[in-house]
């Protein structure tokens, strides 16, 4: 089936409707937003309230959003309640009304339109669909940097290998914004044709001047993919205002949906050179007889990416988690978030830890990466989570050998407290 017949499961619709009113509902009863709809990033009643919406056990306090993110119940009541409908009929579920609603709730969180967005996987089938999509030739080359991650590194050195083209890339300077961009324009030259970078990067959570390397792209007619991993459900996006010409996503992280979710933006203009090289069931548009004609169009969305049967429930979950998000507003998210950001940072200062993240507000996220003289990162990840229950991620990427501390609406200012203790306890060990 093509794209234009496959969404015709009308019980599917329904179902699938009643999923999501569902699950919004359930989060606007358990949140109270303030009228004005603005939240004080340190209203400690509203963000614990927030908390109390995650099933996530206090046995521990979590701090590793940057590597997967704990889902709302709203989230998990929405695939639970979506498995079994389907299950009770023997249905796939797929259906074009339940398609755009939860690609319209993506939409706001990026800045596009919902035919610019493909489901995936995650950002490293993301990363995978526009790398190998792109009409390079040997020679060609690509810039990135030495703080990305694996999921946006493999697959450039993969073709690299495969086709010839080169991979060079650039060490992220602490020092200012500008700096980033002319260390990428010093790397210029005719054969440059893609820019890869993370909006935020895994290593230490700095931001990147998205619309600044967009303008340059531009001005030299260059491809710009962004991994937006750390970023999409931390922060506000607009892609648009960016000029990139791709963006993909996990769901499991930031956005606090399913596991085994993702997104991707291309823009429209895009679409007509991306190549989509996995295609099947979902991927076409129009007819298609095999044995009259076998003529085979992609069909004008994004969508073209897609193939074969996906997990229905999941999807529904992942737009449970991005209304969530929504109706707390991800200027509020974002706004707590990176208060909690600063002063996890100012405190690392003050007690002489080494902050391998941008000191400049401006430049950071809440995502802080450091470490400290008298002790190996593993070994204070390992005593951090022992002694202090800490649950952190360390830092390789780059050769950093740092720790990772991500805070998202789940945490508060009291978790930054026990990071901060935890760390002067280690630096007395």
């Amino acid at each position: 089936m093509l794209r234009r017949h496959f969404f015709r499961d009308a019980v599917a619709v329904a179902s699938g409707a009643a999923t999501l009113a569902v699950a919004a509902k359930a989060g606007a009863k358990a949140l109270k937003i303030p009228e004005s709809g603005q939240v004080d990033p340190r209203d400690a009643d509203f963000w614990r309230q927030v908390r109390q919406q995650f099933p996530l056990n206090y046995s521990r306090t979590y701090l590793n959003t940057g590597g997967l993110g704990a889902s709302p119940q709203v989230s998990i009541d929405a695939v639970q309640e979506k498995m079994n409908a389907l299950e009770e009929i023997s249905e796939v579920g797929h259906s074009h009304d339940l398609w755009q609603e939860i690609k319209r709730s993506a939409g706001r969180l990026l800045g596009c339109d919902a035919d610019e967005l493909a489901y995936t996987r995650n950002t490293t089938e993301g990363s995978n669909i526009v790398c190998n999509g792109l009409p390079l030739e040997r020679g060609d080359e690509v810039i990135t940097t030495t703080h990305e991650h694996v999921g946006n590194t493999l697959d450039w050195i993969a073709r690299q290998k495969r086709d010839g083209i080169v991979v060079k890339t650039f060490t992220p300077s602490m020092v200012s914004a500008k700096e980033n961009v002319d260390r990428i324009e010093a790397l210029l030259t005719p054969q440059t044709r893609v820019l890869s970078l993370s909006h935020v990067t895994c290593a230490t959570g700095q931001i990147l001047p998205m619309k600044a390397i967009g303008q340059l792209a531009a001005a030299h007619d260059l491809w710009y993919f962004v991994d937006g991993a750390q970023s999409m459900g931390m922060m506000p996006i607009d892609v648009k205002s960016w000029g990139c010409h791709a963006y993909a996503t996990s769901g499991h992280k930031w956005l606090l949906g399913p596991k085994g979710t993702g997104l991707l933006y291309v823009s429209l203009a895009a679409q007509e050179v991306i190549e989509p090289k996995f295609v099947g069931a979902y991927s076409g548009g129009g007819e298609w007889d095999m044995i009259s004609t076998g003529e085979f169009t992609f069909g004008d969305t994004a969508q073209r990416y897609e193939y074969g049967t996906v997990n229905v429930p999941l999807f529904v979950g992942l737009g449970a988690s991005m209304d969530f998000l929504l109706n707390i507003g991800i200027d509020n998210v974002w706004q707590h978030n990176h208060a909690m950001g600063v002063a996890l940072k100012e405190g690392l200062n003050e007690l002489g830890a080494e902050v391998l993240s941008p000191q400049q507000e401006a430049e950071h996220s809440s995502i802080i990466t450091f470490k400290i003289d008298n002790m190996p990162y593993a070994e204070l990840q390992g005593f951090l989570g022992r002694a202090h229950k800490l649950r952190t991620r360390g830092i390789y990427e780059g050769g950093l050998n740092g720790l990772r501390i991500s805070l998202h609406l789940y945490n508060d200012f009291d978790d930054v407290d026990r990071v901060l203790a935890g760390v002067r306890a280690a630096m007395k060990a």
